[in-house]
């Protein structure tokens, strides 16, 4: 067996009382192994960084030295992407997302159900980590649904995903993406045309996520046709909408006023989806976030589901986890601080 050398080149000293897991992958294909561990044993450097073990490999036998229950977590982390070679192109950021759902709270076990996808035009999306198949378990079986938490956490995207499913399966009629039209920091006043054309570009992560799903030229009938419809939350007063999946996307930015007219807009056969993040509402001061007086006006109602992400179940590049939680740290103690000054 060579010495193990990990990312950087310099050998590193093993524990002698340490006793590696060791495995084999079957059936040996040396295309998807080479799937497997990516250009120059990428793939199997990040594991190793990621979850703080040694990986030694000759061929398709395996050795992985570290903590045990991480170590078997690891061995079942491999098994898993080589069954995906199968079919699926490995890249470092698919590798990341594996990653994700194998978070050291969860590493005992691989807790993927593979009964759990969303059918589109572009293929099938699987919700990955508990948290997640969790929100889209939630989606699936309520009318209003809520995804709170942090930026990156696949909130707004599974939601969209699930809006395109049902629209591929005929279970409803028409998608409508909303969201309200607050200034997170810049001004919408210099923008040319209305209102809808002015809060367009705040509504790119809704379109981008359709494109992937659907392609751009069946996106542009959707819209022509007014199978899918992009609005401001303003422009949703007056209206019934049945037979529809109706996404509000950025709710923290709503006020309680305008989040009791959205949820009394919905009718008969529609599923209404209200993604947002209490930690960044850009209101005016002194104004309440809608989303904020939701979770506590319908926490006890039955038949609406809540879904609340943390910062491990973040899916974007691995420093935006590290940012979501030092933002926490801070917040935290800026709070105590705040309670231990003297009146």
């Amino acid at each position: 067996m060579p010495p193990f050398l990990p990312t950087g080149g310099q050998p590193k000293t093993l524990n002698a009382s340490t006793e590696p897991l060791r495995f084999t992958l079957e059936p040996f294909e040396a295309q998807r192994f080479a799937n497997l561990c990516g250009q120059l044993d990428e793939h199997l450097r990040l594991i190793e960084q990621r979850m703080a073990l040694q990986i030694r490999n000759r061929g398709n036998q395996f050795e992985i030295l570290g903590d045990s229950v991480r170590a078997q977590a690891c061995q079942q982390l491999i098994q898993r992407l080589y069954r995906e070679t199968q079919a699926t192109e490995l890249s470092p950021e698919l590798i990341h997302l594996y990653l994700q759902e194998s978070a050291l709270a969860d590493l005992a076990e691989d807790k993927a159900d593979p009964s759990i996808a969303l059918k589109t035009r572009k293929g099938m999306i699987r919700p990955r980590g508990a948290n997640q198949q969790r929100y889209v378990k939630s989606i699936l079986e309520h009318d209003i649904n809520f995804g709170i938490g942090p930026a990156g956490t696949g909130k707004t995207y599974l939601a969209v995903a699930c809006a395109v499913d049902a629209l591929e399966r005929e279970q409803i009629r028409r998608i409508l993406l909303v969201r309200p039209a607050v200034e997170a920091g810049e001004k919408l006043g210099f923008l040319p045309g209305d209102l809808s054309q002015k809060i367009d570009p705040y509504l790119r992560p809704l379109y981008d996520a359709l494109y992937e799903m659907l392609g751009f030229e069946q996106v542009a009938k959707l819209i022509e046709r007014q199978v899918i419809e992009v609005a401001p939350l303003a422009y949703m007063r007056g209206r019934t909408l049945n037979n529809s999946y109706i996404i509000l996307d950025e709710s923290q930015n709503t006020t309680t006023e305008q989040m009791k007219m959205f949820l009394t807009r919905i009718g008969f056969g529609s599923t209404a989806v209200i993604t947002g993040d209490i930690t960044q509402i850009d209101l005016p001061r002194g104004t309440k976030s809608g989303l904020k007086h939701v979770m506590e006006v319908l926490q006890d109602v039955p038949g609406i589901g809540f879904t609340h992400f943390q910062s491990k179940d973040v899916v974007r590049h691995p420093l935006v986890q590290r940012i979501v939680e030092a933002y926490d740290r801070f917040d935290a103690r800026q709070a105590q601080h705040s309670t231990e000054r003297p009146a």
